[in-house]
């Protein structure tokens, strides 16, 4: 919460890009990649960024990236594909992912996550269908927050549960609460060693919602009224995580205070170590396409050098 609430305010004062809040999400982020050991994969849309971190993204890549850079080594670098902006296409890398892992015997998982709108794309169903065909060692999660930005739940199914879309392709699925971590965790375990056993791959669809406005380009209040906000908020996953740790005796106020300061730092600190990064180079994207660059690609690299510095790339 304290990381997309720091970027919000970056973005407002011009120093990031467009931003998507996680606030209400966050037991779903975290609980979906805490049972993922280093060997594994992660390909996540822009809502994920606490996921990342769990998988061990160091704060200043992500900080970095949301500066509108990609770093170098990032897709290397704690297995984390970059961020996907287009709906849905995760899920395709994260079953390719997982049939490489299979083929070549590894015993690395893959795990896909995007949201309940990305459920009408083709890209789902064709993850959906390659993985239970060939049963890929993946988990693809539906993170269902009641809203695809201002399209509610009800217009992109008639399916009683987006999970039950499991079924038609031969995947084992499982709704869960997704504002409980511990239950969105211990799904998330077996799904994840049920892949690493090889027995196929398994459709994950949480329950939670999207406290705050879709991206900071977003105005909520035009689409949803403020007593479902309200209700939802009741239900916040930090809350309600920070009661049961309290009622269990493992936190109190003070060490609550600790934390959050604690935190803050680090983000502050983080926020220092990506602004004094250079800029990435505008053609450095070339570098991640493929072993060796194709004539077209060379092409079109000389072609984008000259547009952005003429004179350079001829």
């Amino acid at each position: 919460r304290a990381f997309s609430n720091k970027i919000i305010a970056l973005q407002r004062q011009g120093r990031a890009t467009t931003f998507g809040s996680l606030a209400g999400q966050e037991a779903t982020a975290v609980g979906l990649a805490a049972p993922l050991q280093p060997q594994d994969w992660l390909t996540t849309s822009y809502r994920e960024l606490v996921s990342l971190i769990v998988k061990g993204l160091p704060l200043p890549t992500l900080i970095y990236a949301f500066r509108g850079f990609t770093p170098e080594h990032y897709p290397g670098e704690n297995h984390c594909l970059p961020i996907q902006i287009v709906i849905g296409t995760q899920m395709l890398h994260a079953v390719g992912l997982a049939m490489a892992a299979k083929i070549s015997g590894d015993k690395a998982v893959a795990v896909g996550v995007c949201g309940d709108g990305a459920t009408s794309e083709g890209d789902f169903n064709e993850a959906l269908n390659f993985a239970g065909v060939f049963q890929a060692p993946v988990v693809l999660v539906v993170q269902n927050n009641g809203w695809a930005i201002s399209v509610p739940r009800h217009k992109q199914s008639a399916a009683p549960t987006l999970a039950a879309r499991g079924a038609g392709f031969g995947v084992p699925s499982v709704l869960v609460d997704g504002n409980d971590i511990l239950a969105v965790y211990a799904v998330m375990q077996q799904a994840v060693e049920r892949a690493r056993a090889g027995q196929g791959p398994t459709l994950v669809e949480t329950l939670t919602y999207r406290i705050g406005a879709h991206t900071t380009a977003d105005d909520p209040t035009r689409y949803r009224s403020p007593e479902e906000v309200e209700a939802w908020r009741a239900k916040d996953p930090l809350t309600r995580f920070k009661r049961f740790l309290v009622s269990r005796d493992m936190l109190d106020e003070e060490q609550d205070r600790q934390l959050i300061a604690a935190v803050e730092e680090e983000i502050n600190e983080a926020v220092r170590v990506a602004e004094a990064m250079p800029p990435m180079a505008p053609d450095s994207f070339f570098d991640y396409t493929s072993a060796s660059l194709s004539p077209r690609l060379q092409e079109q690299r000389a072609d984008l050098l000259h547009y952005v510095e003429p004179g350079q790339g001829e």
